[in-house]
């Protein structure tokens, strides 16, 4: 399993979020290098967003949600285009699970396990 998971869920509809496009960077100098990228599964799960066994360094990284292609596809107006979830990392090689919860004019985030 890779370090950093995620899990999206569409709260409005009650369901998990397939196909949502999401982006691995580490923020350096406030730019993003860009380390993985992934879409939601059936399940509304990336589970393999990095390789297993690859650990990141210490520093701030964000996970960016492609949100609007979500709705689009579903005919649904929304707000927010994407979604970004800024987070620090120890560099520990621990486990950072990053649920979203999600709807068409509001999210909620949280430090999963």
């Amino acid at each position: 399993m890779s370090q950093i998971t995620t899990h999206i869920l569409d709260t409005a509809r009650g369901c998990p979020a397939e196909g949502v496009k999401v982006t691995l960077s580490r923020v350096v100098d406030e730019r993003d290098e860009v380390i993985a990228h992934g879409a939601t599964d059936g399940d509304g799960r990336i589970s393999d967003l990095m390789d297993a066994g690859a650990v990141l360094d210490d520093g701030t990284y964000r996970m960016r949600f492609e949100v609007s292609g979500y709705f689009r596809n579903r005919g649904h107006k929304h707000f927010y285009p994407w979604v970004d979830v800024v987070f620090n990392v120890d560099g520990d090689g621990q486990h950072y699970h990053i649920p979203l919860l999600l709807s068409p004019y509001g999210y909620s985030t949280y430090r999963g396990s």
